[in-house]
């Protein structure tokens, strides 16, 4: 059996019992009655007229009641006790209490009551008949008595009598009922209980002294007690839907807060009052979370709701607002007994669930932009690879070091960089490279005492500002205790690889704030590489800092301006027919006093100012104009265009690069966007989403410098590209290296099995040429068919043509229409592209 189905077994048995008992002994007392009403019958009309009128009044008094529900129980408060005082007090107790069984079992059967409750509220009438006649017997009450003490005092008493007796036994059947306990339901409510008493005593007595001047006001009685109980009731009434309306404010006004915990907490100990419910459950649909509990107490928060021990009714609404847009949840009221709300009660019911639905969206709301905020915050501020801070972070917490008037000790930053980290990436690829950076975050981090700050500034430079020492000379030894943690080999997979760190060190200088301290720790670490040590400190006599770099730095922001950078093209050739079918832009920088400077020079510079997104653009604008330009002379030739990885970086780039496509009237499979494969990409989502973005837009995508490094394949795996580019290394040494021959077959491979387009750099004459077109290579670059020029030469060079052919920069490997017996190796990569997928 069902443990709550044994409950209410339990309860029916309890209550049959104690119903049983009362009924039983209010039987014994009209059995009394009626023997004595046989011994003594009455001896005038009158006696039987005031029993029939006491009947009336009493079964009217039964009838019309004022209900206030508690939880699932209706307290009824009645007048039937008046009648019985007045009955007692003018007609002999036998009569009353034979008229009092009529009066309140009529009135219980026209109002089809259960059986149990007629036999209970039978016996209880009966039950307070008795007392209060057993009452004003044993203080020997008179109907004419010698004074107002003699009148008043014994009707005061045997109503006091009667009603604690009604109470004594009608309040523990509700309890258990309920299954409440006894004294809560005593002390529930007990001021309107006692001030129903009172005002009923009043009017019994009030009767009484009209009776006493003319007995034929007895007829007058019951519609003046009806008239009460209806401005009584009334009175109830109202005043208990003031106070639910009151309590509904104050409720909702308590849901008025963001933390959603306590917009549950809220609602459910205030609903339980509002609706005087046995028990409340919330649950929610997003966060799979239930919330149960009572007046004043939480019983369950948790993912899923375990069983209740409330049985009985359940009321069930969903939370949503007013617009039904929303529906965030259920909301549960439990009830141990059967429950029926009324009218106002159920407009109460959805003006809250519509209120408590407002604040939890709100709550959630908040809620998420508190955790985007905070993720925003962290992020801008950590480094997403090791978690450490990054350099933003660093400068920070370095200025406000600085400026601190309370900061004690000395201040000093360690800046540590990993000695050929690149080999690494090259070897084993960039995701174990990335293993060897968080084991390197945890080990500094490990060593570094709880006031230093470890940061990542990027790549695989490092950064510990040490505060609070007491001597400069200090610093040196954290530096040393901090690389030495690095001298144990890494541990990659069950592979064991040693790495090594060059560090510098440098104290917080008098001028220049946290700028200037990053400076000198990087001069430091430079120092400390090219004299083959692991530590140098900042010494400002061996302070070389490149004046031509920070000059060149300084005249970006005019050169970008004044469009000092211009770009040249180097055409890329159909190895086979010599017709160009493509051209690489590069940039050059025209210095108005340095003249022209060399690109590995400035192009650093340009990414540390600042200045990429405005310098990417104006080269890209170059690029596209001279496509446009050959495009209208005749020659439909696609641009190559170099990306560097911090553009990569920038979720605004795409969106760049197509307005230039639509600002030019280009097609946007006209513009190659070349990525450099030995560079580092990150593996952050952003690189990806640019990328495909670009190439969703319909921009190809080409690698270059491929082969160069070991991580080829596992890039190709992410970088959606069209061309592969083979470095040019490979091609100068194809001749005399087997290994560089080899890559280069394993490459063209790669292309014909991915459907890539694969283009050679560095064709320098005519044999690398055939034995790349050989191999099955479509496509190369190189001073065999021309050096970078600008745009108008470039232009003139495909007019002009090779042997009279305009397109063409080099004479075809063999004519048109003649018969070619090819390599083994390009009749295969034939075979390969003709065959059907």
């Amino acid at each position: 059996m069902h443990p709550g189905t044994r409950d209410q077994a339990e309860t029916g048995k309890r209550l049959t019992t104690l119903v049983g008992l009362i009924v039983t002994v209010a039987a014994a007392i009209v059995l009394a009655a009626l023997v004595d009403i046989v011994q003594r019958p009455p001896r005038t009309i009158a006696t039987g007229a005031t029993t029939a009128t006491i009947t009336f009044m009493i079964a009217v008094g039964t009838m019309v009641k004022a209900r206030v529900r508690i939880r699932s129980t209706l307290h009824s408060i009645t007048w039937n006790d008046v009648a019985i005082i007045i009955g007692v007090a003018v007609a002999p107790l036998s009569w009353v209490l034979i008229g009092t069984v009529v009066g309140v079992a009529t009135a219980s059967i026209a109002m089809r009551l259960p059986t149990i409750k007629i036999a209970f509220s039978v016996g209880k009438n009966v039950l307070v008949a008795a007392s209060a006649g057993w009452t004003l017997g044993l203080l020997e009450w008179q109907w004419a008595p010698a004074g107002p003490a003699g009148f008043f005092g014994p009707i005061a008493i045997a109503f006091l009598v009667a009603t604690l007796l009604d109470e004594i036994v009608t309040i523990p059947v509700i309890a258990i009922a309920s299954r409440t306990q006894i004294r809560q339901q005593f002390v529930n409510n007990w001021d309107l209980r006692v001030s129903g008493a009172i005002v009923r005593l009043v009017v019994a007595i009030g009767t009484l002294l009209t009776l006493q001047a003319d007995a034929r006001f007895l007829l007058a009685v019951p519609p003046l007690v009806l008239s009460l109980h209806l401005a009584y009731s009334t009175r109830i009434n109202t005043r208990t839907e003031q106070q639910a309306w009151q309590r509904l404010a104050r409720t909702t006004d308590a849901l008025n807060v963001v933390d959603l915990d306590q917009v549950l907490t809220t609602a459910v100990t205030q609903a339980a009052e509002l609706f005087s419910a046995d028990e409340v459950e919330i649950e929610l649909r997003e966060g799979d979370r239930t919330v149960r509990g009572g007046a004043g107490t939480i019983t369950y928060d948790g993912p899923a709701a375990e069983p209740t021990a409330v049985d009985g009714t359940v009321l069930t609404t969903s939370l949503e607002g007013h617009d039904r847009a929303a529906d965030v949840g259920i909301l549960r009221l439990r009830f141990r007994g059967p429950v029926q709300l009324s009218e106002r009660e159920q407009y109460t019911l959805r003006t809250f669930a519509s209120a408590l639905c407002t604040a939890v969206r709100n709550a959630q709301a908040y809620a998420e932009l508190a955790r985007v905020a905070d993720e925003h915050a962290y992020a801008a501020t950590h480094d997403a690879l090791t978690g450490l801070a990054n350099r933003r972070h660093l400068l920070d917490q370095g200025t406000e070091q600085l400026s601190s008037r309370h900061a004690e000790g000395v201040t000093a930053l360690v800046l540590i960089d990993l000695n050929h980290f690149k080999e690494v990436n090259d070897t084993l690829g960039h995701a174990a490279g990335d293993q060897v950076l968080v084991q390197v975050a945890e080990r500094l981090s490990g060593a570094a005492q709880p006031t230093d700050l470890v940061a990542r500034l990027g790549g695989d430079e490092f950064a510990v500002l040490l505060r609070g020492l007491p001597a400069p000379a200090v610093a040196a030894h954290r530096a040393e205790a901090l690389l030495a943690t690095l001298h144990e080999p890494f541990d990659l997979d069950g592979m064991r690889i040693s790495v090594e760190a060059s560090g510098g060190i440098a104290a917080a200088p008098a001028t220049g704030g946290m700028a200037e301290l990053l400076r000198r720790a990087d001069v430091a670490m430079y120092q400390a590489k090219r004299a083959g040590q692991r530590i140098s400190t900042y010494a400002p006599n061996r302070d070389t800092a490149d004046v031509a770099r920070l000059t060149l730095g300084g005249d970006l922001p005019r050169a970008v301006a004044d469009q000092e950078f211009t770009v040249n093209f180097q055409p890329i050739v159909d190895l086979g027919t010599g017709a160009v079918t493509g051209a690489e832009a590069l940039a050059r920088w025209h210095h108005p006093t340095h003249g022209m400077i060399d690109p590995l020079r400035f192009l650093e510079a340009v990414e540390r100012s600042g200045l990429l997104p405005a310098f990417a653009e104006a080269i890209l604008d170059q690029a596209l104009v001279a496509a446009a330009t050959w495009r209208d002379a005749g020659f439909d030739v696609p641009v190559a265009v170099n990306v560097s990885p911090r553009s990569l970086l920038d979720a605004r780039f795409p969106g760049s690069v197509t307005a230039r496509l639509r600002a030019h009237d280009l097609p946007p499979d006209r513009l190659v966007l070349e990525l450099t494969e030995t560079l580092t990409l990150s593996q952050l989502d952003v690189v990806d989403r640019v990328l495909s973005r670009l190439r969703d837009e319909g921009v190809r995508l080409a690698l270059d410098d491929f082969g160069t490094g070991y991580s080829s394949l596992s890039l190709l795996s992410r970088i959606p590209v069209h061309e592969l580019k083979i470095d040019r290394s490979f091609v100068t040494e194809m001749e005399s290296s087997v290994e560089a021959a080899a890559v280069i077959r394993s490459t063209l491979d790669l292309g014909r099995s991915l459907d890539l387009t694969v283009i050679a750099e560095g064709v320098e004459n005519e044999p690398q040429r055939r034995a790349l077109w050989e191999l099955g290579c479509s496509g190369g670059q190189g001073h065999l068919f021309a050096r970078p020029m600008p745009a108008g030469t470039l232009l003139a060079a495909l007019r002009r043509g090779s042997g009279g052919r305009p397109g063409l920069l080099a004479p075809p490997l063999h004519d048109a229409g003649a018969v070619v017996r090819l390599p083994a190796s390009r009749r295969s990569a034939t075979r390969g592209r003709n065959q059907p997928a």
